[in-house]
């Protein structure tokens, strides 16, 4: 979007709202909306925050950067989660999501398995807490520690 007023008119039509119940979300009339979609005024930060309650993304409206338009609520609140931790906490979630993602091997060698062909086999034996990545197209064996006699 080149324009702030040309955001605002995408924000509602994506919202699939007309220019009076925009207007209205934000506190102003349909000729006050007219004029901030045609650019003759700017939406002052009571509007924007008003319209951002009903689903507006202000940010794209502001900065053309449509990166949070996307997102759904429960990623909103996981995004709103992960700033909250500390950086031992952000550091377990991301070994998390990396180890939870499969690689393009592991998903070839899962597609693999529904035509027939044999797959991966990884077996863990102990407690396990560490991350596991890499190749594992081939057969694997991890022994993790133990107590000694």
């Amino acid at each position: 979007m080149s324009t702030i007023g040309e955001a605002l008119k995408a924000e509602r039509l994506r919202l699939g709202m007309n220019q009076d119940e925009f207007g209205a979300a934000g506190g102003v009339k349909k000729r006050t909306q007219i004029s901030y979609e045609q650019d003759e005024r700017s939406p002052d930060a009571v509007y924007l925050r008003a319209i951002s309650t009903i689903g507006a993304d202000v940010q794209f409206i502001l900065t053309g950067d449509q990166a949070t338009a996307a997102l759904t609520q429960d990623e909103k609140e996981l995004l709103t989660g992960y700033r909250g931790l500390d950086i031992r906490g952000k550091a377990g979630v991301l070994g998390m999501i990396d180890g939870m993602s499969a690689s393009p091997a592991v998903k070839a060698a899962l597609s693999n398995s529904e035509t027939g062909a044999s797959a991966p086999t990884v077996v863990f034996h102990g407690k396990v807490s560490q991350q596991v990545t890499g190749d594992v197209t081939g057969k694997q064996t991890f022994n993790m520690g133990g107590k000694k006699k």
